[in-house]
């Protein structure tokens, strides 16, 4: 893609949701902040439940709001962690993002230290499961 995408500022964005996050169970709370095309933001944090099945990542926490506000045509999408190694996203959520994104999205991840790792959705999901296959 060649969209010249904020970074720090994405990063900014999803540091500051993190501290938002209800992880009262994993004590893993996640920051994400997606960039669209129009240039807004949309920020997303993990929401666990104790019924741990209906926990919500940041990640599609974030997209489920880009949707709500009528969102489209993500660019970039920014995590924040506290790891000693900045993670990925989960499978679910991955999938999720290939729902409303193509495979050249550009994803990030940084830890609380600031070390990252980059990565294509088609890298984190090379053999998705879409739409064609219905």
């Amino acid at each position: 893609m060649s969209v010249d995408i904020p970074w720090e500022q994405l990063f900014e964005a999803a540091k500051k949701v993190r501290e938002r996050a209800h992880a009262p169970y994993s004590k893993f709370p996640v920051g994400a902040a997606v960039l669209y095309a129009d240039g807004s933001v949309v920020t997303g944090c993990n929401v666990e439940n104790s019924s741990y099945g209906l926990s919500v990542c940041a990640e599609r926490g974030a997209f489920a709001a880009g949707v709500a506000q009528g969102r489209s045509k993500p660019v970039a999408v920014a995590i924040v962690v506290d790891t000693p190694t900045p993670c990925p996203p989960c499978g679910m959520c991955r999938q999720v993002m290939l729902e409303f994104a193509p495979k050249e999205l550009p994803v990030r991840s940084r830890n609380l230290e600031g070390d990252e790792a980059r990565y294509s959705l088609g890298e984190l999901l090379p053999h998705a499961f879409t739409s064609d296959f219905l």
